[in-house]
């Protein structure tokens, strides 16, 4: 893998112990490797999102880490759209990363320790209009081929774990050779 600094850092970070949309803002979170946020409700090596679960319980969980870009909260403020940090469901607000542009296969080293992988697109759910009325239909665009943008972030699993918390830089490390677009998982 080739390693590059970028600017990125880490706004906030958020869990939330019982299944719910909001996961409130933590001082920090602990990442653990091969499992996610410690006292999160999506820790696991398998799937924990309950749709997934009830379709096959024993896939492998590539949702550990939700993560969520800072300029997308400030794009649904210009439609008025007032989203916090956490709201969304994710577990690291970033700013200054283009999450939506990594391919899959992409480390994001988090503050001093912490390094997850990028699985893939978040899908955005219905569950998004309870937080704001519209928000999930602000979450999706169309390219100019007509093809469907998710914006609601990424996805990845902890490659090595260690606490992370608002102001952490994050380091971008690209996955070698050919690289695979993102797609939902």
């Amino acid at each position: 893998m080739e390693k590059q600094a970028a600017d990125g850092v880490v706004v906030a970070v958020s869990r939330s112990a019982t299944h719910t949309m909001v996961k409130p803002n933590q001082g920090s979170i602990r990442l653990l490797a091969g499992l996610g946020v410690e006292g999160d409700a999506h820790m696991g090596k398998t799937v924990k999102h309950r749709s997934r679960v009830a379709r096959d319980p024993a896939q492998p969980n590539l949702r550990q880490v939700h993560l969520v870009h800072g300029e997308l909260h400030d794009e649904l403020l210009a439609k008025g759209l007032g989203v916090e940090p956490g709201q969304m469901g994710e577990n690291v607000t970033t700013r200054g990363i283009d999450l939506l542009g990594l391919p899959t296969g992409t480390r994001l080293h988090l503050g001093d320790a912490a390094v997850v992988e990028v699985t893939g697109l978040r899908n955005p759910c219905a569950q998004l209009d309870g937080v704001c009325d519209g928000l999930m239909a602000a979450t999706l665009d169309r390219d100019v081929n007509g093809n469907v943008v998710r914006k609601a972030g990424v996805m990845s699993v902890v490659i090595a774990g260690g606490e992370v918390l608002p102001g952490d830089a994050i380091l971008v490390e690209l996955p070698a050779g050919a690289q695979k677009p993102l797609e939902p998982v």
